[in-house]
């Protein structure tokens, strides 16, 4: 199995969770184990051979491939969170979204100024929360940061929401 042949095994939904919406379903790709190998090795090359010291992935999809990105790297895994999930001292943004405003928040103390940092989320729609969660980490002074999706949404054109001066991957595009 190749990394195309992923795009054969996430389940579309029409019209979720709203009308006019094609949900791509990951589900379907993390369930099937070999489908789950080919899409982890395929994250770990982009990053292998980079230096990253963490990985921070956004609640909630983000965290399993957030999780197995960093096991693979031998990094420290990161959990964005939304509001009232962490039980220590926070930092936080709040960012518009399509339907109301939304807000993450990570450990005051999970990233220093040693660190070099993947982003992780499973897609890249509109781009609106990991701009918010680049800011946030960015505000902690890493190294370098690299900003990772699973799937990305051409159509949606979410890069253009996204730091034009950070270097951003998806392993699967749809147009």
């Amino acid at each position: 199995m190749e990394l195309e042949d992923l795009k054969g095994i996430i389940r579309d939904v029409p019209d979720f969770p709203s009308k006019g919406i094609m949900f791509r379903d990951l589900t379907t790709l993390i369930k099937n184990g070999e489908a789950l190998k080919v899409m982890s090795r395929g994250l770990a090359e982009l990053y292998r051979d980079r230096g990253v010291t963490k990985v921070v992935g956004i609640e909630s999809r983000g965290f399993i491939g957030g999780s197995i990105l960093a096991y693979e790297l031998g990094a420290g895994f990161v959990p964005a969170r939304k509001p009232g999930k962490l039980p220590s001292v926070t930092i936080k943004k709040s960012y518009a979204k399509e339907y109301g405003v939304d807000t993450i928040e990570l450990h005051s103390d999970a990233i220093n100024e040693n660190d070099v940092v993947v982003l992780h989320d499973d897609l890249l729609a509109t781009g609106g929360t990991m701009k918010a969660c680049y800011e946030l980490v960015k505000s902690m002074n890493p190294k370098k940061i690299y900003i990772n999706f699973v799937v990305e949404l051409d159509a949606l054109h979410g890069r253009d929401n996204l730091p034009s001066d950070v270097e951003i991957t998806s392993l699967l595009r749809y147009e």
